[in-house]
């Protein structure tokens, strides 16, 4: 008999900012998702809350300050086959402080309607969030 062996997560986060009902997303520059859009966010240092990496994250992918964090859902968007399993702690925003710029991670950003974001190259997992997320705020 085989025993099931649990996966290690690379522990991540991300935020789902969403304004006039539009939600943020960028569009990866570095592997594992170059060229798929997403949420802003990144791994978690060793040295910081989830929070804590979701507003570092956020604000170097896109220099804008997230004002207001909270706790939304936990995404595990890795393939069971995956050599690399991320558990990605989603937190939403509403507010933004400062002058948007795509760095770091982001080699684009922008606002998009539910409908904009289907004609774009989405990370797995990005289509079902976004929908949740409308319906939401």
């Amino acid at each position: 008999m085989s025993k099931k062996i649990s996966p290690e997560y690379i522990e991540a986060t991300s935020v789902a900012c969403v304004q006039n009902n539009k939600v943020l997303l960028v569009k990866r520059a570095q592997s594992p998702s170059k060229g798929l859009w997403s949420f802003p966010g990144g791994k978690v240092m060793a040295s910081e809350s989830l929070e804590e990496a979701a507003q570092r994250e956020f604000t170097e992918e896109t220099s804008l300050a997230a004002t207001d964090l909270k706790t939304w859902t936990v995404s595990y968007p890795s393939p069971e086959d995956s050599k690399v399993q991320y558990r990605i702690h989603v937190f939403t925003c509403s507010q933004v402080e400062g002058e948007e710029k795509a760095s770091s991670d982001a080699s684009e950003l922008g606002w998009y309607t539910w409908e904009d974001s289907m004609n774009l190259p989405l990370a797995p997992g990005m289509q079902q969030h976004i929908l949740n997320l409308l319906r939401c705020s």
